[in-house]
């Protein structure tokens, strides 16, 4: 089978190779996927980069990765094969994943638990867009943030991935949504169903009138004190990326947060440990319209490294996906 690897950590289009590699086999609880899509997401630059330099201690590799790497962690596919102890999927079910690593490949053996059911309504390209970035907006509000119908909700950076699902998973509470974006995305943001929509360059959300009852800030370009002056007297503050510093990248602003604890309720977006569940959660309301993938661009599998390039720039409209039609 062909996939994107690299074996060293550097830009994109100086270390992605397309090989040819060879096809995985499935132990006994994992299902073997034909892939169809997958996207690009911050956490596959991570990796790429292997930038902060602390995630480097986890075992990835210091100086280079320890062993040749396929990239992208999303993928939607068909099943082709099931272990003996799969009891959920069979053959030619269509499912979607957040896998880690694996994506950008004709296909992947992922754990059954791991695995949702591709959403009906949706095609494989809008299915391969939703799981990080729909998890990680779905974990942010629901689960860290509690969000309740007729709360005030602020979702800084609402066109880009995670905001896209954001703006419209805390619609579907029935919050009363503002997203924050630049003067280009104004629409699409309005679109997908923001109540209110502040453009940051014509003015900073910190120093506006309105209060909100969470925040759920994906850019991280305003300081802990700032969105705290803005906040309800119970409100949260929450965390789902921004930053690409060396040291610490997107965990500066989750170290901020913690820093002022006696003020400010921390949304610290955790791992996910029931993958499959959320998934599911996040089928049923793409299934009822209440959700729909914002895509920004579709590239080939051999044009993996010009999509990451174009990730790295951070201006992708929602979603940057990855199509294997030419493999199909």
């Amino acid at each position: 089978m062909q996939a994107i690897v690299y074996d060293e950590y550097g830009a994109p289009n100086e270390v992605l190779k397309l090989r040819d590699v060879d096809k995985p086999t499935v132990a006994d609880d994992e299902v073997l996927v034909r892939i169809h899509a997958a996207s690009a997401n911050p956490y596959d630059w991570h990796y790429l980069r292997g930038l902060p330099y602390p995630m480097r201690l986890t075992g990835i590799g210091l100086r280079r990765p320890k062993a040749t790497t396929i990239l992208g962690s999303d993928m939607t596919g068909r099943v082709e094969a099931v272990g003996d102890k799969v009891t959920r999927l069979e053959p030619g079910d269509d499912v979607y994943a957040e896998v880690g690593n694996g994506a950008f490949a004709d296909y992947v053996a992922v754990s059954e638990g791991s695995l949702g059911r591709k959403p009906t309504n949706a095609t494989f390209e809008q299915a391969a867009a939703v799981p990080m970035a729909g998890m990680t907006a779905l974990i942010g509000l629901r689960d860290k943030g509690a969000v309740q119908a007729g709360q005030r909700v602020l979702v800084n950076g609402a066109s880009g991935g995670v905001g896209t699902f954001a703006v419209q998973i805390a619609k579907s509470f029935g919050a009363e949504v503002t997203g924050v974006c630049s003067t280009r995305n104004v629409e699409l943001v309005r679109s997908i169903g923001a109540d209110h929509v502040i453009d940051y360059t014509q003015a900073d959300f910190t120093e506006g009138a309105e209060r909100y009852d969470l925040i759920l800030d994906t850019v991280g370009n305003h300081s802990i004190r700032a969105c705290r002056r803005v906040l309800t007297r119970k409100g949260t503050y929450g965390t789902a990326g921004g930053g690409r510093g060396r040291w610490f990248g997107p965990m500066a602003q989750q170290l901020k947060a913690a820093a002022t604890s006696p003020f400010v309720s921390q949304n610290l977006v955790p791992v996910n440990d029931a993958p499959n569940q959320d998934l599911t959660f996040l089928t049923e309301l793409i299934e009822s319209g209440k959700v729909t993938p914002v895509i920004d661009r579709v590239y080939s599998l051999r044009e993996v490294s010009d999509a990451m390039v174009y990730l790295e720039r951070g201006h992708a409209r929602g979603k940057i996906v990855i199509t294997m039609a030419e493999t199909d």
